[in-house]
């Protein structure tokens, strides 16, 4: 059975993307692609996904860059995995995302990994 907690961040994480799907669908001219944030225990992932297609057109996560990194779960972590992702989207020709923080609170590791993809170039 899932912990209180657990039911509590999928619950968010299903508003978030309701917001998301709705301004979708009410705006498609400004469709954008989902830039989404798992965060586990020791490591964090990011992906870009275009809902459209159903495909991943980016992702990076802190195990790529596990030799350079001390620890996976930390905000310097992040923030190397939201440089990562940002490179990986502008090869991929996407520059505008939408952001998907996936329930979980926007400070920390979520925050650190949203503002170094923005100064890697994408706009959100």
């Amino acid at each position: 059975m899932s912990s209180g907690k657990a039911v509590q961040r999928q619950r968010r994480a299903s508003r978030v993307r309701k917001v998301l799907a709705h301004r979708r669908r009410t705006k498609p001219q400004e469709a954008r692609v989902r830039l989404t944030v798992f965060r586990a225990d020791r490591n964090i992932y990011a992906q870009v996904i275009d809902d459209r297609t159903q495909q991943t057109l980016a992702s990076a996560s802190s195990l790529d860059l596990r030799d350079t990194l001390k620890s996976g779960a930390n905000k310097d972590a992040a923030a190397a995995v939201g440089k990562l992702v940002a490179e990986r989207a502008l090869a991929a020709d996407v520059k505008q995302v939408a952001f998907d923080r996936g329930g979980h609170p926007y400070h920390g590791r979520v925050k650190a990994l949203a503002d170094a993809a923005r100064e890697g170039g994408l706009e959100f």
